[in-house]
């Protein structure tokens, strides 16, 4: 029986990598505003296009990091931790336009 839960566990593990869920739940959306508001927002409503988590839907910001390399800022972002970049997914995410709790300034 516990052989069982085991070999259930492991498959579930290579399931998981195998479709890319980089971006699972379990990021930290305080911590993603706080990351946001530091790397992010420098650059989008100044010299970029505005961009806060009310401008997309939680669709939309899983479409989009659901491949980060497609993202034109993510040149800039490869001394950035992966749990750090989730983080920001994480706080677009919840506080998306059609999310339960939409973000109403950033």
């Amino acid at each position: 029986m516990q052989r069982k839960i085991v070999i259930a566990f492991v498959t579930g593990l290579f399931i998981a990598a195998a479709f890319g869920m980089a971006f699972a739940e379990g990021g930290n959306a305080r911590k993603g505003k706080f990351l946001y508001r530091k790397h992010c927002r420098s650059c989008h409503g100044v010299s970029a296009s505005d961009l806060s988590p009310a401008t997309k839907t939680q669709k939309e910001w899983k479409a989009i990091f659901s491949d980060t390399s497609k993202i034109p800022c993510n040149a800039k972002w490869p001394a950035m931790p992966e749990s750090d970049v989730n983080d920001i997914f994480t706080y677009l995410h919840d506080f998306a336009k059609d999310s339960p709790s939409p973000a109403k300034c950033s």
